[in-house]
This record gives structure tokens, C-alpha cells and sequence, in this order.
């Protein structure tokens, strides 16, 4: 079978894990995280990509989750697709039901996973365009936009970089900002269902 991987680079470092020696995915593309910023420009850019695959793959599983725009996704490219449910990524590996009660432990929470954690400050910056404004320092807005913000939670996926630089970012985000860092864990469940779900797909397509 052929499958194809088109995923927000957020999730990377999670997909890249579960699936470094796998055959079965001859495809792989990871997407800037930016284009959260214009939902429908997202939309439509992934459609594009995945209708390209078209003939070279059996599925495709779309490494996103609904992000606003992503709505009916699945009916509307011309190839077998499999995406996440859940509202975005930190939905999909945490699960909704933990994901509400570490919202409720404190609703001023930014979340860091692995990837948004290797992202960091610059990463925010280019996604909400922060450093367009000539002679501002773009940390006034930041300040501005995290005021409501208590903590930022490093959620460990098992992704282990050599230097434990993900945590390490997580950390010195949260200092930027005067936020408390709390870390916990979680598996990656969502994911090893979803790439098993897309080859079930794959194998009833495949001659």
C-alpha cells in the first residue's frame, strides 16, 4: 500500500517517531504552522495538496485537526483521507477530556507541546505577523496579547531530542512572558489510531 502524510509541523516531531521505519508512508510533507493565521488560505492550500497526491497514493492522513476551516474535509478531495476530530492539535493529544481539565485547573493556560515549544517566541511572532510594525518591539504586543495568561503547561509527548531542547524552550517561553511551567505527560494515542485507520483505508483502495 501507499499512503501520504500531509501534517501541520507542529506535529512533526510526534509523526516523525511513530513513523521513521515505516514503508507503507511513501509520502511525507509537513506544512508551516503559520498559515493558522488564515484559516481559509489553510484550507485551501491543503486541499490542493492532498488532491495532488492523486494517483501516487492509495490514502492520505491529513495531520490536522478541524483548526477552524477544516470542516468536512474529507468529502470534499478526491482521494481517501483520514484527519483528526477535536478542535487543534493540543485537542488531539491530550484528549478533550483532558484537555478541558487543564483548562479548568487554570483557564489562563498556553499550551507547548514538543513542536510549539521548538517554535517559541519567533515562531508566534511570524505567525501573527507581530514584527511588521516598524520601531515597535514586537514583545509590546506579546505582553499585551499573554496579560491573561497564569502558566504555560509543557506537555510531553515522549518526543526525545538529544539536548532536551524542547523543554528547554518551553521553559525560557514561559520566562519571556513571567509565566508559571508546568509540565505533564501524555501518549499518542490519536495518532497510532489515526495512522492504523489510514491504512485500513489504504488496504481496501490498494489492488
Amino acid at each position: 500500500m501507499r499512503i501520504g502524510l500531509i501534517a501541520c509541523d507542529i506535529l512533526e516531531p510526534e509523526f516523525e517517531l511513530l513513523l521513521k521505519d515505516d514503508p507503507d508512508f511513501v509520502h511525507k510533507e509537513y506544512v508551516e504552522f503559520a498559515l493558522h493565521a488564515y484559516p481559509d488560505e489553510m484550507r485551501e492550500k491543503l486541499l490542493e495538496k492532498v488532491n495532488a497526491l492523486k494517483g501516487e497514493v492509495d490514502a492520505v492522513l491529513l495531520g490536522y485537526a478541524v483548526c477552524q476551516s477544516l470542516g468536512g474535509f474529507t468529502e470534499a478531495v478526491d482521494i481517501p483521507t483520514v484527519m483528526f476530530d477535536g478542535d487543534d492539535c493540543i485537542c488531539v493529544l491530550l484528549g478533550a477530556n483532558e484537555y478541558t481539565r487543564e483548562k479548568k485547573i487554570c483557564a489562563g493556560t498556553w499550551f507547548s507541546s514538543p513542536g510549539w515549544a521548538r517554535e517559541g517566541m519567533d515562531g508566534i511572532v511570524k505567525e501573527l505577523h507581530l514584527d511588521s510594525v516598524e520601531g515597535v518591539d514586537p514583545m509590546f504586543f506579546m505582553d499585551m496579547m499573554f496579560d491573561s495568561y497564569e502558566r504555560c503547561l509543557y506537555i510531553d509527548t515522549g518526543v526525545k531530542d538529544e539536548k532536551g531542547e524542547y523543554l528547554a524552550k518551553s521553559k525560557d517561553f514561559a520566562n519571556q512572558l513571567r509565566l508559571r511551567h508546568d509540565e505533564r505527560k501524555c501518549g499518542l494515542s490519536a495518532l497510532e489510531n489515526a495512522i492504523k485507520k489510514v491504512k485500513a483505508l489504504a488496504a481496501n483502495v490498494s489492488p
